[in-house]
């Protein structure tokens, strides 16, 4: 099972896009949908370019495959594919997938418990509506953003341009490129 357009759409929502290399909230350099060194090449530390949406796309899905993978590997009994996609998005941002609670609940067959814990990761407080998000796509399959993320860019020392952040339509991207 991968995630679907919709389901990338929406992880690529709740993350945005930063065109160039920038420091995350912990001094980590990373690129595009949250790719750090670690996920491999190419290593944001030494890579300087700009790149397209598209670009920063085709990477994302490259690191997502991983977090699919686990995904998988740690459900015992079939889920839909919007409860998937839930739960890559919320591995994605946690990469606790392994051993949340949610999951425990889900190989017990108690889908009704797995979305109530998925509010059991609230903190920072702003990951609050993400978390809310992944749980009414978790329970009743609804997508929340339509779509669409932000596309930000950074400066050359690394700190992302809140403010110059715009709109596009992620979904309609994924479809084009096939």
């Amino acid at each position: 099972m991968k995630m679907s357009k919709q389901g990338l759409a929406e992880l690529a929502g709740h993350e945005g896009l930063v065109t160039s290399r920038y420091k995350d909230s912990v001094g980590i350099w990373t690129i595009g949908v949250g790719h750090t060194k670690a996920a491999g090449a190419p290593d944001p530390a030494s890579d300087k370019r700009t790149y397209t949406v598209s670009e920063l796309l085709d990477l994302f899905r490259q690191d997502v495959a991983r977090y699919e993978a686990e995904v998988l590997r740690a459900l015992k009994v079939p889920v839909n594919q919007t409860q998937f996609d839930a739960l890559v998005s919320f591995h994605y941002n946690t990469g606790a997938i392994g051993w949340a609670g949610l999951t425990k609940a889900i190989n017990s067959a108690d889908m009704k418990r797995a979305a109530e814990l998925f509010m059991s990761w609230k903190k920072p407080a702003e990951i609050i509506p993400r978390r809310r998000a992944e749980q009414k796509l978790f329970r009743d399959g609804v997508y929340s953003n339509q779509g669409r993320a932000t596309v930000y860019p950074a400066t050359a020392g690394g700190v992302v341009q809140w403010a110059k952040g715009q709109q596009v339509d992620v979904l309609q991207l994924l479809r084009e490129a096939i």
